[in-house]
């Protein structure tokens, strides 16, 4: 997966906006005003920090050495994962993952509008 493809898949959600928040290195990825990831785009390896449930956070950590406790995030809930070295699929898997994660804890009112159950 490109740098490219990985800002267009997580730009494709509902409500879902980009910012730079860090400065022009950092892409932020939000939907709803919260984030969902957060992606050096420009960096070598790719690598992108997203929300994980803690249980499946350490299990993923343990299975794959592409994916690491989240780089400046609080790593019970966030995983860096290196992108290129896990198939895309698992990787447009995760960033789903992170965003229903952020849309399940956003208000009722707020998932009705997005369509998200």
């Amino acid at each position: 997966m490109t740098p490219d493809e990985l800002r267009a898949f997580c730009l494709d959600f509902n409500d879902a906006t980009e910012e730079f928040p860090f400065g022009p290195d950092v892409s932020v990825f939000k939907v709803a005003g919260k984030l969902f990831a957060l992606s050096w785009l420009e960096s070598e390896p790719l690598r992108v920090n997203l929300k994980c449930d803690p249980d499946d956070a350490v299990r993923l950590r343990e299975e794959h050495p592409a994916i690491a406790p989240g780089y400046h995030m609080n790593k019970r809930h966030w995983n860096t994962v290196s992108v290129g070295e896990l198939p895309d699929r698992m990787v447009r898997e995760l960033v789903e993952d992170s965003y229903d994660l952020v849309v399940a804890g956003l208000p009722k009112a707020v998932r009705l509008r997005l369509d998200r159950p």
